[in-house]
């Protein structure tokens, strides 16, 4: 009798459902439990295997591991040694401050140049008309200004923010007309934050932050800005940028020796909770005095995702305060 013809019941799954869930095919499902030791805790009746929700656990945290680039065999030991969800710590309480639910958005008003700008400051709209009209000049000045008005911080969340998101929408709603401006908006925002920044602080051991998109993701504009922010007050960071390989963020993690590292997705085809765990359990230095990094994960692509032993601050200012407070101990 094949594995997907197993009668189901109330024991768990069979491999070929557990195969249709994970998206891969029975075989793979038979390969890793015959060489890995990645199969199911218990048999029914002889070759039956069914598979509980932590068995399936194990399996996905497989499957996340290896789609990031981990070998299988890397992959597999992770996969066993990471604890399920249930039973990992929780993230440190202190790190992420409880807060009010945000005020309802007001009505949707109009620039002139026809980008959805909400409630957003005035500033938006010079910005987002320089970039309509691929003015560098006149763009360059204008986030500059709102940076030095506002800080980076405010500026960030309250001018350059909505309006990278008005014209995202503009481009989702024209047919792609506008991805010149897209783009070119991204590039100015990235001088801009540079230019804002002071220059890097120098290193102190254990107190540094490392700032990575993860593998496949290369939105690298909220690190930037966190990365300028955190130079203002004198803490030390390592900017990797987007997509570092699995096995460089490993490699820069051990001989950097953080206080922090924030992972940056985009996307929940790209956040890989097992990955996280992973860094975040890492350890270095004498026996009786070991660390390891408090890890952050930054991006949407993060919700609904939580990875225990984690820290998910809510929004750029939460990150600055977490990390400030822990590399300034």
């Amino acid at each position: 009798m094949s594995e997907s013809t197993e009668p189901a019941g109330p024991g768990g799954l069979t491999t070929g459902e557990v195969a249709r869930r994970l998206g891969v095919a029975p075989t793979t499902v038979r390969t890793w439990d015959q060489r890995y030791g990645l199969g199911p805790d218990r048999h029914t009746g002889g070759r039956h295997r069914r598979w509980t929700p932590a068995d399936v656990a194990r399996l996905e945290r497989m499957c996340a591991l290896t789609a990031t680039g981990i070998p299988p065999a890397e992959a597999a030991r992770l996969a066993r040694e990471t604890p399920a969800p249930a039973s990992a710590p929780a993230a440190p309480p202190s790190v992420l401050p409880r807060r009010a639910p945000a005020p309802q958005a007001a009505p949707a008003s109009r620039a002139g140049s026809g980008l959805r700008l909400g409630d957003a400051r005035q500033e938006c709209k010079g910005i987002a008309r320089a970039a309509l009209r691929l003015d560098a000049a006149a763009l360059d000045r204008l986030l500059l200004d709102a940076i030095r008005e506002h800080g980076l911080v405010a500026a960030w969340t309250e001018v350059i923010v909505p309006t990278l998101q008005a014209v995202g929408r503009k481009w989702e709603s024209s047919g792609e007309r506008y991805v010149e401006v897209e783009h070119f908006l991204s590039w100015h925002v990235s001088g801009a934050l540079r230019r804002a920044a002071p220059d890097t602080a120098p290193d102190r051991p254990g107190a540094s932050v490392v700032l990575a998109c993860v593998p496949g993701d290369n939105h690298t504009l909220a690190l930037e800005v966190l990365s300028a922010a955190l130079a203002q007050r004198g803490i030390p960071v390592r900017m990797f940028g987007g997509a570092l390989p699995v096995e460089s963020l490993i490699a820069a993690v051990r001989r950097t020796g953080p206080a922090a590292v924030a992972l940056w997705a985009q996307s929940r085809a790209t956040a890989s909770r097992p990955l996280a765990q992973h860094v975040a359990a890492m350890e270095w230095g004498v026996r009786g005095a070991r660390r390891s990094p408090l890890v952050l994960t930054l991006g949407p692509g993060w919700s609904g995702r939580p990875a225990p032993g984690t820290a998910r601050p809510h929004g750029l200012a939460d990150a600055v305060q977490a990390l400030e407070g822990l590399a300034t101990r």
